[in-house]
């Protein structure tokens, strides 16, 4: 018999130093390749140029595969931290959580605007490194300091000499191959990620080179006198534009209301009947996923277009515009400033911060409406393309409806439905119980999205036959609502008749809605798992605390802010004293579930889609048969004791929350 390990004090263990970054680097950086803990070096040289103290970024790729990265900034500081009494440089790249980025409010900051949220950036690049060498020039010195081993051994801190009146940084990385895919970083990745740089940092000059086996060196250099607006001309290329493009700026200044002084944006849109590449950034950061500062990108512009037309009454009668009207064909460049950014996990792919749509979309509107008046031509062609565009979609929609109308199902009573019947625009919402059901209907958005309350828990359908689901009332609810037919996996339904372009699964953030999760998905998975195939299924993620931040003077109203769950309100705490806030002063609610959130808290955080979360069900090819033992173990009737012995196997791995 297999000796189970003992769980007691000495099975715990403390990961100190740069430890847990070697222990679980996915959680920190992408592992594909060395590409972005190279990035966060060249993200610091990039936030001294954004600040205005460099005027140079250059990066060496070495024949070795270690890169360089030379900025002519004021350069990372030498001293002693007053508290630490280390060097701050050694600080810099050995500390998770240290840095010049934190501490805003008290002006205390090296950086007003900055891509770098964690503090973990350079140090999870000196953890995933063989080697790391620091020069800094500051103060007519030159220091140098050397980190190996994954930052385990730090070198002394020495001074090699005069530079007169020279300042800057110069670093040069050895990525530890054992870390990632492939050892290298793609030079195409590096290029697109340079090229950016010098779009979003007009004066600074950009350049890259590569060594060559033969000892020379072929070399880039980027520079966009036009900034963003040359830039989208470049992306756009040869493709047939409908308006010139539009490209301006905004950012609040000392007196605003609702934002700090600097915070704001820059944008360049364009329309074309070709389709055109989009990029946004923040604070210098691509954010390839997008976020929340695109969705207030599209809603100002969305509101300016939709304003233009209402004064020259050039809405069709019965046409109603929609936001994806006016933008399905605008390609865009966005580079938002936000003075605290919260961003999807530390690879900095999306941005989270919910208070960033009313940022770009208050500096965007005004702007884009006064500049479409002043150039009526150009705003009455975008005008005519987004008309076309709603024209097109009403038409989709009523051969659709046509078709629904044909069955001769009745829908659920307790369905709320939306208006609209574009399958890849509306929701259904399956929510827990009838209160949180109620939240839900007054939250939505009745053009897209509908609400189907379930009572109680839907019966555990693993094992039940098709012929006999709909017996089972919620289920019947659910496949009618739904105008899909049970049908098993080797079998490709006609989906002709499917209502809702996405399902989503929302149930309170705790152990009861964790199983009503599971119970949904194995009814998906076993009986409808074409839906999950096409990408229908989704699961919200409602907070499971609200965080109530006190004004901090006049520049920084009072917030409100959602956390997931312990860690991420861990996280949320944690960075609100390194802003200056008192932790006492910070207040924390428990949401007890759903029906508890008003309409207004349950919108932002788990139905709006430009501030919500939700994750997509995708079923891993190449887990098929994994994902069919683990169900069978699961909600098989007659796995009892297999179950038990897996809870007793892994039961000290689960972070139950009850």
């Amino acid at each position: 018999m297999a000796v189970t390990p003992s769980y007691d004090e000495s099975s715990f263990r403390v990961l100190k130093g740069l430890e847990p970054v070697r222990e679980r680097p996915g959680m920190y950086t992408r592992t594909d390749s060395p590409a972005h803990i190279v990035q966060e070096v060249i993200d610091n040289a990039a936030d001294e140029a954004l600040g205005g103290h460099a005027k140079h970024l250059h990066v060496l790729v070495h024949l070795d595969g270690s890169i360089t990265v030379t900025d002519d900034g004021r350069g990372i500081p030498v001293g002693l931290h007053p508290e630490e009494k280390i060097p701050v440089v050694v600080l810099a790249f050995t500390r998770l959580h240290a840095g010049g980025k934190f501490d805003k409010s008290s002006g205390n900051t090296a950086y007003a605007f900055s891509g770098g949220l964690h503090g973990v950036g350079v140090a999870v690049t000196n953890a995933l490194s063989l080697r790391v060498s620091v020069e800094v020039r500051r103060e007519g010195k030159i220091w140098g300091i050397e980190f190996a081993e994954g930052g385990e051994k730090v070198g002394t801190l020495q001074n090699m000499g005069g530079c007169g009146r020279q300042t800057g940084t110069r670093v040069r990385v050895w990525p530890d191959p054992k870390y990632f895919d492939v050892p290298r970083v793609p030079t195409a990745e590096l290029e697109r990620l340079l090229r950016s740089k010098a779009v979003l940092l007009p004066g600074v000059t950009v350049r890259l080179d590569v060594e060559q086996a033969d000892g020379s060196v072929v070399g880039k250099t980027w520079s966009y006198p036009d900034g963003l607006a040359g830039y989208l001309a470049e992306l756009a290329g040869s493709a047939e534009a409908v308006a010139p493009l539009y490209a301006a700026e905004k950012y609040a200044d000392a007196d605003h209301d609702d934002f700090a002084p600097g915070e704001g944006a820059s944008w360049a849109v364009g329309w074309h009947l070709d389709a055109v590449a989009s990029e946004s950034y923040v604070n210098l950061i691509p954010t390839v996923a997008g976020g929340t500062h695109e969705s207030g990108l599209r809603a100002g512009v969305f509101e300016a277009v939709k304003s233009f037309i209402e004064h020259r009454a050039l809405l069709p009668r019965g046409v109603k515009l929609q936001q994806d009207d006016v933008c399905g064909r605008m390609a865009f460049v966005l580079s938002a400033r936000i003075l605290d950014p919260q961003f999807q996990g530390q690879v900095k792919e999306k941005l989270n911060s919910r208070e960033a749509v009313k940022l770009v979309s208050s500096m965007v509107r005004d702007p884009f409406e006064i500049w479409l008046n002043q150039h009526v031509d150009a705003g009455k062609a975008i005008a005519e393309l987004s008309i076309k565009q709603a024209l097109a979609r009403q038409k989709n929609a009523q051969k659709v409806e046509k078709k629904k109308q044909s069955g001769v199902a009745v829908l659920p009573g307790k369905l709320s439905d939306c208006e609209s019947s574009d399958i890849a625009e509306n929701e259904l919402f399956l929510v827990e119980g009838d209160s949180a059901g109620g939240s839900a209907k007054m939250a939505r958005n009745k053009e897209t999205q509908a609400i189907l309350p379930l009572r109680g828990k839907v019966l555990n359908s693993w094992e039940v036959e098709a012929g006999r689901l709909f017996a089972n009332n919620e289920i019947h609810d659910i496949a009618v609502a739904l105008g899909v037919d049970p049908h098993t996996a080797d079998v490709e339904p006609d989906l002709g008749n499917l209502r809702y372009g996405k399902v989503i699964i929302m149930s309170d953030a705790d152990v009861d809605g964790a199983h009503i999760q599971t119970l949904l998905l194995t009814l998906f998975y076993r009986h409808f798992p074409a839906l999950i195939r096409h990408g229908h299924i989704h699961i919200a993620q409602p907070p499971l605390y609200r965080v109530d931040v006190p004004a901090s003077g006049k520049k920084r109203p009072a917030r409100r802010l959602y956390a997931l769950d312990e860690g991420e309100l861990l996280a949320i705490k944690d960075r609100l004293v390194k802003e200056g806030i008192r932790d006492d002063a910070i207040e924390v609610g428990r949401f007890k579930g759903l029906g508890e959130m008003n309409p207004d808290q349950l919108r932002e955080t788990a139905m709006a889609p430009a501030t919500r979360r939700v994750l997509p069900v995708v079923e891993e090819g190449t887990a098929v048969d994994i994902t069919q033992k683990l169900f069978n173990l699961l909600m098989g009737k007659g796995e009892a004791a297999g179950r038990r012995s897996w809870m007793e196997e892994n039961g000290h791995r689960v972070e139950a929350d009850i």
